[in-house]
């Protein structure tokens, strides 16, 4: 990120563990400040702060509820108060991810997930796109799953949901194109977690092994992604998803 001019802010929901923690580390090595966005961890946001600000960079935790109106503008609001306008909107945050068989299947089930990667996304930029706008610069990276093109079995609520972020960031991408913000989705493969702490060695063994480069993929790897999309570098490239995932998706 170019950041000799000018120190862009960033926004990163998710942001306490996990892919969100990585991304805040590597938005702030690239000089960004950076908005941790938690939900209920808030030990969590706050040693990711502090591991930022003792290498030298610029982070705050902020707590809110990504899928709620109210909240998000609260967050937005308090960011630009603490940081300056958001420049870099980083949309991580995700809820339970449980399977469910077509027959277990409800339409609520479908919503639970449709309010992180459809309302949230919308709530989000809504707030930040004024100020993008008006400095004709912004950049917004949708955090996408790979299970779109795979089609994972017993997970079609989840599924369908990633499929429409994608829809979104493709939509948004051509209609802000004109006005100097790019929109992008990253979609990583399996990247063990906090969150895969149940997952069995012959789980990610046999994942591995399905995987091309015959490996699984790290935490930094996708977060590297986010920051090249939000550098200057990256000013000509919207509208696009990219594949964290050691080739397991050829598109």
């Amino acid at each position: 990120m170019n950041t000799a001019k000018e120190k862009r802010t960033a926004l990163v929901t998710g942001g306490s563990r996990g892919l969100g923690r990585a991304m805040a580390f590597e938005l702030a090595a690239a000089g960004a400040h950076v908005a941790v966005n938690y939900f209920n961890r808030r030990d969590a946001a706050e040693q990711t702060c502090a591991t930022i600000r003792q290498s030298g960079g610029h982070a705050r935790a902020f707590p809110a509820d990504v899928r709620d109106e109210s909240e998000v503008a609260r967050l937005v609001q308090e960011v630009n108060g603490a940081f300056g306008a958001v420049d870099i909107l980083v949309v991580n945050a995700t809820g339970s991810q449980p399977f469910f068989s077509i027959e277990e299947q409800t339409w609520q089930r479908c919503l639970d997930q449709l309010e992180f990667f459809v309302k949230s996304p919308l709530l989000l930029l809504k707030e930040v796109l004024p100020g993008m706008k008006r400095r004709g610069f912004g950049r917004v990276i949708q955090i996408g799953s790979e299970v779109f093109e795979m089609g994972n079995p017993r997970f079609a609520n989840y599924v369908a949901a990633k499929g429409a972020q994608l829809g979104l960031t493709r939509s948004w991408a051509r209609e802000l194109a004109p006005t100097g913000i790019t929109v992008n989705l990253v979609a990583p493969g399996w990247i063990p977690t906090e969150r895969h702490a149940d997952a069995t060695q012959e789980e990610l063994d046999n994942y591995a092994r399905s995987v091309p480069m015959q490996r699984m993929g790290s935490e930094k790897d996708v977060a590297r992604m986010v920051a090249f999309l939000a550098s200057e570098n990256a000013g000509f490239i919207t509208g696009q998803k990219f594949s964290v995932n050691g080739g397991n998706t050829l598109s």
